[in-house]
């Protein structure tokens, strides 16, 4: 965990996210609480994650995703040295489709 963002209000965010539980549900707060480059931001990154992990190399994801290679790097550099967030999510994402 990074001791740099803890804090109440983060906290209270996170229980908010927490909280929802359809993906209606996630389109309204997120609407809400960000602005649409925002959302676009996050979820390209999360994209772009994803096809990191399954070994994407840079020239497919930038045309894939427009994302930039600096991005990528970052992205890369999270997957490779951060809090594997990200392989937490996509385990879980993938166990839910198979078991449905």
């Amino acid at each position: 965990m990074n001791s740099k963002i803890k804090d109440e209000s983060v906290d209270f965010l996170f229980k908010a996210i927490l909280s929802l539980k359809t993906v209606d549900e996630c389109y309204n707060f997120f609407e809400d609480l960000c602005t649409v480059p925002e959302i676009k931001a996050m979820s390209q990154r999360l994209l772009v994650a994803h096809m990191l992990s399954t070994k994407r190399v840079y020239s497919d994801i930038v045309a894939k995703t427009g994302a930039s290679t600096a991005t990528i790097s970052r992205v890369n550099r999270s997957l490779n040295y951060g809090c594997d967030g990200y392989d937490l999510v996509f385990k879980r994402i993938d166990q839910d489709e198979k078991s449905k």
